[in-house]
């Protein structure tokens, strides 16, 4: 990986024809321009060589400080693909180089590789329309996954991170003030993917809106709730479910709950083992799903269904239900601890 990012890197006292030539190797359409502390000061594209070239620039010129772009978007390791997506579009570039905090190169983001080369045949659906009443006053005049986070609207993360992984076709079930989602959104355009709307005249429940369906999929159905922060690979889920053969595949999280007081063990009225203060480990339900086109026969029409209530139902009939675990970047922030967090207030 360091050999063949050192090969989209040119020194700064190099030559135009020497930095085309590792243009043209690349295949990105760009080189970055290193000093000798190995740290990327500037960028240089095709376009940038052409306007230095028709200034009066020389191939053999060494005058890449003059024609590189010294102000440059660039990202952080830790930055999601719905943010380096958005960057992108909003300053209609199609690469951002990946920098450490002393800006060496660590890798470069794509566009056609954060859109997906190939678009995937599934759908998704993402559950939006409860009221989120526990972060009252908050959602009184805004619907919970439209409150922001990091200066974008929770629910705009999710489409552009589905985006991200390929998904162009998702279907919004709205309710609770479904006017300010579908202004937003609209028909998906410009957020690069088809955005229809599963309209609950009343609220239905987790599942419930997804009999709204005007046709039954043909691939398995991701369906996520709208409160989600997360950076959950989808590829993994999906293979996940594929692998398993499973008629539904829940997403689960591992949570851990720290008991403040001495846990006795107590047989027959006798003390038999004594843990103080023990940290007890479960997996939870991360509110992401995989469903088979079959099980969606499963969920009734017009009433109140949640999601759980399938994935028992699966159960009952003998239809293999999977887990899968997300060890990706995950908050709810169903609660306004929880939003806090995600907005980084401790």
């Amino acid at each position: 990986m360091r050999r063949a990012l050192g090969e989209l890197c040119v020194p700064v006292d190099a030559t135009l024809r020497r930095a085309i030539a590792v243009i043209n190797a690349g295949g990105q359409g760009i080189t970055f321009v290193r000093d000798l502390g190995k740290r990327v000061i500037g960028t240089l594209t095709d376009g940038d060589v052409r306007r230095a070239l028709l200034s009066g620039a020389t191939l053999d010129d060494r005058s890449l400080r003059r024609v590189m772009q010294r102000r440059f978007t660039w990202v952080g390791p830790e930055t999601g693909r719905a943010d380096v997506l958005d960057l992108m579009r909003a300053r209609s570039i199609n690469q951002v180089p990946i920098l450490d905090a002393q800006r060496r190169l660590l890798g470069v983001h794509l566009l056609r590789e954060l859109l997906g080369i190939r678009p995937r045949e599934n759908w998704a659906v993402i559950m939006a329309g409860g009221q989120g009443i526990r972060l009252r006053p908050l959602t009184k005049d805004v619907p919970k996954p439209m409150l922001t986070v990091a200066g974008r609207p929770i629910l705009e993360r999710l489409v552009l991170h589905l985006v991200g992984w390929g998904i162009r076709r998702i279907y919004i079930s709205v309710q609770y003030l479904s006017k300010v989602i579908e202004r937003h959104f609209e028909n998906g355009e410009r957020f690069g993917c088809e955005i229809h709307y599963l309209r609950e005249r009343r609220a239905l429940g987790t599942a419930g809106g997804l009999a709204l369906l005007h046709r039954r999929p043909s691939h398995p159905l991701l369906v996520m709730n709208g409160d989600l922060v997360t950076q959950v690979n989808i590829d993994h889920l999906l293979a996940a479910h594929d692998r398993g053969k499973h008629a539904a595949t829940m997403g689960v999280r591992p949570y851990a709950i720290e008991v403040p007081f001495g846990v006795a063990d107590v047989r027959r009225g006798r003390l038999v083992a004594l843990r103080e203060k023990p940290t007890e480990r479960m997996l939870v339900n991360a509110g992401i799903y995989v469903l088979s086109p079959r099980v969606l026969q499963l969920i009734p029409r017009g009433r109140v269904f949640p999601i759980t209530e399938l994935l028992v139902r699966c159960l009952q009939r003998g239809l293999r239900v999977g887990a899968h675990e997300i060890l990706d970047e995950w908050t709810d922030v169903g609660r306004k601890e929880e939003l806090s967090r995600a907005r980084g207030i401790t």
